[in-house]
């Protein structure tokens, strides 16, 4: 029998048209045909309660495959970056601040949304964010942010959203994205394994054509406190957190999260949150339920991560102590936690102690305060030099007025991506740095750069709340001062307003809630 040429070749595209349909109506892709996967987000914790504005400069936003510098686990040849076509539209990561002004936060999500219209339609967007951005005049940012990426791109979209366990997440975000989960430690030294797992669940299910998760429970929990008594290096948040991963990893579950939340914003979302997604209702529920109730059991255990101390008692300390570096937390004005970071407050009373007065006198160092001017005063001088000058409490004069500082220059530095210039100024026995922009001081190669040798000093008083790992490594002994500023440790001193009530600790005889498990509709059954 002869067979037409032709005719195999006719069967053989109505064949191949035949599974297209049915990998299009299935969400298998095939095998040929890569996921299109875009990437976006703004980061940044910020206070309401600091008179500081953060603008668009702050959050050195990465466009297009820059963006996949901040993913270690994206670089060319990985496994992950083969999984997909990649559309990276903007993402920005701000260092902790204050209130973002409506006009940065629209130029930044304006410019995203243009990006991410440029090559629509997508598979899905990982939304990388971090939770607790304040913004003049919204209540919810990131809810805002994610509906109106939702408005340009479509309800079936699918959205894996990624977070820091300091961030919100308010009812708006729960029903707008789809797969969500955040850090398990604090200090966040899981950051980039979360932001990976976040990203490999929306892969998995866009490949298996599973898409959207069928529950997505949400509950939240009136508590709010700050990060430095929820460290997940102790109890009880060690073992609270370590309940998420047996829950998450669950047949029938896709992930599970607690969130601490941010105390330091005032508006109705800021307060924790569990929240468990995947296809399996009983699991689902059971497991965020579970959560939530073990986070309420344990809510009055939760105490400093270190020994706290009024200034003056950890100075005595300090000057008494024979371990050395004894570190001392200023952290009323931490600026990773969304501080000025230009308080004096704490300086100016150790420069007043007679202790430091003289060059022979305890060694300290001060990591840091900014002052532009005093920056450009050393730089025309140069090193060797003596100077004087104030410095500081240029945003956050509410403590102190401006610090005078009179003393020799030991270091200049330029190029640091924060401070842009450091200088290191001796005053008496005490070694400020000095910055042209605010900056953190976490890493030892932050002082040794300036010729600084953290190790050998006798104290070290840094602007932060609990020590990051590689200060902590090295400490001889630690306090965390009480101190002023915009990330007040004591809450009950900010005078909240807008926050849901009542809320633990601050009315700390409420009544147990109800910690049932909420079902956030779907994405795609909601209105827009």
């Amino acid at each position: 029998m002869k067979v037409s040429l032709r005719n195999i070749n006719y069967t053989l595209i109505t064949f191949s048209l035949l599974i297209t349909i049915a990998c299009k109506q299935t969400g298998d892709k095939g095998s040929n045909e890569l996921p299109r996967i875009a990437i976006a987000g703004l980061a940044i914790e910020s206070s309401t309660f600091s008179p500081a504005q953060s603008q668009v400069d702050a959050f050195h936003a990465r466009r297009g495959d820059e963006v996949f510098s901040y993913y270690p686990f994206m670089h060319q040849d990985s496994t992950t970056r083969k999984r997909a076509e990649w559309f990276p539209a903007l993402r920005g990561h701000a260092l902790p601040g204050g209130i973002v002004t409506k006009e940065a936060y629209e130029e930044l999500v304006g410019e995203m949304i243009d990006r991410l219209e440029e090559n629509a339609p997508y598979d899905g967007l990982f939304f990388d964010i971090h939770g607790a951005m304040s913004v003049v005049g919204l209540d919810d940012p990131e809810g805002d942010m994610i509906s109106r990426i939702r408005k340009a791109l479509g309800k079936d979209l699918l959205i894996s959203t990624s977070m820091d366990l300091h961030g919100n997440v308010s009812e708006q975000l729960a029903e707008k994205t789809d797969l969500i989960t955040c850090y398990r430690m604090a200090p966040h030294e899981d950051a980039i394994e979360s932001k990976k797992r976040a990203l490999v669940n929306l892969l998995d299910r866009i490949e298996s054509g599973k898409g959207k998760p069928e529950y997505k429970a949400w509950i939240p929990v009136p508590i709010l406190l700050p990060g430095e008594k929820t460290s997940t290096r102790i109890e009880p948040a060690k073992s609270l957190y370590a309940k998420v991963p047996p829950l998450a990893n669950q047949e029938g579950v896709i992930d599970a999260a607690i969130w601490i939340g941010y105390a330091w914003a005032d508006a109705p979302r800021n307060h924790a949150v569990v929240m468990v997604t995947g296809d399996d209702k009983e699991k689902v529920t059971t497991a965020a339920e579970e959560l939530a109730q073990s986070f309420w059991a344990v809510r009055e255990e939760f105490e400093f991560v270190a020994p706290v101390a009024t200034l003056e008692e950890s100075l005595d300390m300090a000057i008494k102590s024979e371990k050395k570096p004894f570190m001392i937390s200023d952290m009323g004005d931490n600026p990773t936690a969304g501080g000025a970071g230009d308080v004096t407050w704490t300086l100016q009373q150790i420069l007043a102690r007679p202790e430091f007065k003289n060059d022979d006198g305890p060694s300290l160092i001060y990591a840091s305060i900014p002052g532009p001017e005093f920056v450009e005063k050393a730089m025309n001088a140069g090193v060797g030099a003596v100077i004087s000058g104030k410095a500081g409490a240029a945003v956050d004069a509410r403590y102190a007025p401006p610090v005078q500082l009179s003393g020799t220059i030991k270091a200049i530095e330029h190029g640091d991506k924060d401070a842009e210039t450091e200088v290191v100024v001796k005053v008496g026995s005490v070694l400020v740095i000095v910055t042209k922009k605010r900056k953190p001081y976490h890493h030892e190669s932050d002082f040794t750069r300036l010729g600084l040798n953290p190790r050998e000093s006798d104290i070290v008083v840094v602007k932060i709340g609990y020590l990051v790992p590689e200060l902590y490594n090295m400490r001889g002994d630690w306090i965390m001062a009480l101190t002023p500023g915009g990330v007040d440790q004591d809450l009950h001193r900010l005078g909240y307003k807008y926050i849901k009530r009542p809320m633990f600790p601050l009315d700390k005889d409420m009544d147990d809630p109800d910690l049932s498990a909420r079902l956030i509709p779907l994405s795609n059954r909601i209105k827009m």
